[in-house]
């Protein structure tokens, strides 16, 4: 197996919204805000060549939407997801799998393109990987806080191409010989954490449960999560795990840190070394 990381861009969000309940003077130390207490946030994705398969776990926010939508999100940087992938030698045409971890903009948005007056899927020989629970979630009268995140032009055409397939809800789902499937339900209704064995690691690609090194104390739970109770319970059930098992987290949210191991502290498990993911 190969892993390639895809950086899709830079976004920022609310400091607040990202840190729930924890006081800025805290979370400010290390991911500090800008003059509109906006944090800045990695898109980061990755590509895992597995299986004779190629296989996109999400998709960043990508660009179909208007310029007036964009801007709320204050894109930024030098990356984008074609260019990555040309990065590794790779085009949209070579992904034979999109793996969606779960369906909020950020995370599906580069899914779909618009092509004229028509959205058609962004990768043109690909299957789309989601589960029934999650997309039932998503598209069936979705709750008032979530409604914004689940857009369904970024949604509804997968299902309409046909290349939609759902992943049953079980946990260690194989998926490839080198990549299985966990579930959690904190941030959102059953969504996808892929766990990889890599070159004698296990990497964790921790979605929206961790989406920064900030979030690895079990306090540190964003206001976009639905079930923050529930979501501490997982965070913390994760963490021990990582510890036993020396797990390697890979962020999708942090812009500054790609990889880490943890360790346990006086203050409970904390970060123990940063490294990006061709360091291992």
């Amino acid at each position: 197996m190969k892993l390639y990381t895809i950086d899709t861009g830079l976004f920022k969000l609310d400091g607040g919204a990202m840190f729930g309940v924890v006081p800025k003077t805290i979370w400010q130390k290390t991911h500090p805000a800008d003059e509109n207490n906006l944090v800045e946030l990695a898109m980061r994705c990755l590509l895992v060549e597995d299986d004779n398969r190629l296989i996109l776990i999400d998709t960043g926010i990508g660009n179909k939407q208007s310029e007036k939508f964009l801007s709320y999100y204050h894109l930024h940087g030098d990356d984008t997801l074609d260019q990555s992938l040309a990065k590794h030698g790779f085009s949209r045409s070579d992904i034979t799998d999109v793996f969606l971890t779960h369906l909020h903009l950020d995370h599906v948005g580069g899914a779909v393109n618009r092509d004229g007056e028509q959205l058609v899927p962004a990768f043109p020989k690909a299957t789309y990987w989601s589960n029934e629970q999650h997309w039932d979630w998503a598209t069936h009268n979705p709750n008032a806080r979530e409604k914004a995140s689940f857009l369904p032009e970024n949604i509804l055409p997968l299902q309409q191409s046909g290349r939609l397939k759902f992943i049953p809800i079980q946990n260690n789902t194989q998926f490839t010989t080198h990549m299985h499937i966990r579930f959690v339900s904190g941030h959102t209704e059953s969504m996808m954490l892929p766990v990889l064995q890599y070159k004698g690691k296990t990497i964790l690609y921790a979605a929206d449960l961790f989406p920064t090194t900030g979030h690895i104390p079990i306090a540190y739970v964003a206001a976009y999560d639905m079930f923050p109770l529930q979501a501490i319970q997982e965070k913390t059930a994760y963490l021990e795990e990582a510890i036993q098992n020396d797990f390697v987290f890979y962020f999708e949210h942090d812009a500054a840190t790609e990889c880490c191991t943890l360790q346990t502290t006086e203050k409970g498990i904390r970060v123990k070394d940063v490294f990006k993911l061709t360091d291992i």
